[in-house]
């Protein structure tokens, strides 16, 4: 079985076909040139974001809008999109997403030395974009969840080669620009990294500064969207929210016991993020598993958490295929990944309102299987943990 496995990562990792890239070139075009046919201004998400700057430059405050739940620096930076006509934004922002998350999957293999021209990183992205559900409604959305999904692996990248003060200013800006990659601040903390963190929390809380001083209501994030994403009362949200503490209470679990055990789950998550990482092994499965382990906790608990979310992890965890003992080789991980499947449709929950509880369910057995392989520190014996060793000896 290991040189089986040994076998499978030489594979991998052996230099990809014209066919391979032609494949990904066909699956990856054709989903970006479809958004940019259905969507009006580039996708629902970014608009929201666009519509709060052209607020702004009209002299009004972004946050009366309750569906803008970004910082005030995501104001000045999507000013430049409020100056373009909707038919430039419907080209340029799917390329732009699209760039995001395909630079977001060359780092991920980058931080897991598989070359950038193997049989994994065209196959990869092609699978990503047509079997993996959220990949392309990211695309659709044109969610800015997309520079999440460039800039964990990138800083984890620079993490991992010593870089940290980098790694702190790719993350910081990131949270600058919308605040979900907060949670990857405790691999700081796990690393005794304390100037590190210091750069990364003060980036964006000055950048944020900065930004309130320009709007008309400097308060606002903190007066109207926190006091929104604490409640999580908004009706429509509620039907897309992934999280137990928003699904659980759909199926008729009261909204405190709810609450208690996705916290209590996302604390289990923490811990053992904590205890794979003080499980101090050479390479990158130490970097990667981490930082899932605390992002998919976050996503168990927050308001809200949405299934293009799992982009963030999801690639990360792929790209670490060729690694030994990486999550990715666990059946429980793709088994997670059923339920995202595009065109399987699951009794009783065709309707669109009712996909958070696939969502939910892919969340809850993804996040259960990352802190398991934490937890349980299983490693296959046999098999050297290097691609590049494993493609020279198939």
């Amino acid at each position: 079985m290991s040189e089986r496995k040994s076998d499978i990562s030489g594979w991998l990792v052996r230099p990809a076909s014209w066919h391979l890239w032609a494949l990904l070139a066909a699956v990856l075009g054709a989903t970006t040139v479809r958004t940019t046919r259905v969507t009006r201004d580039g996708g629902m998400d970014n608009a929201i974001v666009v519509r709060a700057a052209r607020t702004w430059l009209e002299g009004g405050s972004p946050y009366d809008d309750p569906h803008f739940l970004y910082l005030p620096g995501a104001v000045l930076a999507a000013a430049p999109q409020a100056l373009l006509t909707p038919a430039a934004l419907r080209v340029l922002v799917p390329l732009a997403v699209t760039a995001c998350l395909a630079g977001g999957w060359a780092c991920a293999l980058l931080l897991h030395r598989v070359p950038l021209r193997s049989r994994l990183a065209a196959l990869g992205l092609a699978g990503l974009t047509a079997g993996f559900a959220p990949f392309a409604h990211l695309i659709l959305l044109a969610n800015w969840t997309a520079t999440a999904a460039l800039a964990l692996p990138l800083g984890l990248l620079l993490a991992s080669r010593g870089r940290w003060a980098a790694a702190a200013v790719v993350l910081g800006t990131a949270i600058a620009l919308k605040p979900v990659l907060v949670p990857a601040a405790l691999l700081f903390v796990f690393a005794g990294r304390w100037r590190a963190l210091a750069l990364l929390i003060a980036l964006p809380a000055t950048a944020s500064a900065v930004a309130a001083l320009f709007l008309p209501d400097p308060t606002g994030f903190f007066t109207r969207t926190l006091p929104f994403l604490l409640r999580g009362d908004d009706d429509f949200v509620r039907l897309y929210e992934a999280s137990p503490a928003a699904v659980l209470p759909r199926l008729g679990v009261p909204q405190g016991p709810a609450a208690l055990l996705a916290l209590l789950a996302a604390a289990a998550g923490v811990a053992c993020a904590y205890r794979r990482w003080r499980r101090a092994d050479a390479g990158p499965l130490r970097f990667t598993e981490t930082a899932a382990a605390l992002m998919l906790s976050a996503f168990l608990v927050s308001r809200p958490s949405y299934d293009h979310y799992l982009v963030i992890v999801v690639p990360l965890l792929l790209a670490s295929l060729p690694c030994a003992g990486s999550v990715a080789r666990s059946p429980w991980f793709w088994l997670a990944l059923v339920p995202q499947l595009p065109g399987l449709s699951w009794p009783y929950l065709e309707p669109v309102q009712r996909r958070a509880f696939k969502d939910a369910l892919t969340l809850c057995v993804l996040a259960c299987t990352v802190a398991g392989h934490g937890w349980a520190g299983r490693r296959e014996p046999g098999v050297k943990s290097s691609p590049v060793q494993a493609a020279t000896s198939f």
